[in-house]
């Protein structure tokens, strides 16, 4: 297995617009998020021992930080031919089972992953209310077999700063994991996979 790393996109970047399906068949768009103190985009997909290792935390900062008031919402680009447990089906399931309480989008074309410029699930873009990126990185240092407890320090950290009106922290580690399966011919750099 590859480690992929967050590409670190340049912080005040402008989010950019989304306008896709999530597991119930409602079209979410960035817009719609419009008036939050911020918003979370996570690229994540069902497969990735990465995101399988965090996703009850996942699970749980997502209730405790929408009640907040932040919008939080996952995106899965993953080439859904070649890895059908990233099936639109299979988000359906992987929603249920693990009680995510913020909308599991389907990019199917994979043109929202390359605008944003993810490289990886699970990657993680946090935007102030102006939709200036604020924080891009690793949601903890745990990792699959490491032994360090899955705790969210960094993204909690990321988003008490943006929700406190206080400065974005200047250590963002990249975030790791596998890489997007990309479609052929679909990646950034013109390959797939």
């Amino acid at each position: 297995m590859t480690l992929t790393p967050s590409i670190m996109a340049e912080l005040g970047t402008v989010a950019p617009d989304f306008e896709l399906p999530d597991t119930q068949g409602k079209t979410v768009r960035k817009k719609d998020f419009a008036g939050a103190p911020g918003l979370l985009v996570i690229f994540m997909c069902n497969h990735c021992p990465y995101v399988k290792h965090i996703r009850e935390a996942l699970a749980s900062f997502g209730r405790i930080y929408q009640d907040k008031g932040l919008a939080v919402v996952a995106i899965n680009s993953n080439d859904a031919s070649t890895h059908p447990q990233d099936s639109l089906e299979n988000m359906v399931l992987e929603s249920e089972r693990f009680g995510y309480t913020f909308p599991y989008l389907r990019d199917e074309t994979q043109s929202v992953a390359k605008a944003y410029d993810a490289s990886c699930t699970p990657d993680f873009f946090l935007y102030d209310a102006d939709s200036r990126l604020f924080y891009r990185g690793q949601f903890d240092d745990s990792r699959p077999g490491n032994g360090l407890p899955v705790t969210g320090k960094d993204l909690r950290s990321a988003a008490d700063a943006l929700l406190e009106g206080r400065d974005a922290p200047e250590d963002q580690k990249p975030s790791v994991g596998c890489n997007i399966k990309w479609k052929p011919g679909n990646a950034p750099d013109g390959g797939g996979r």
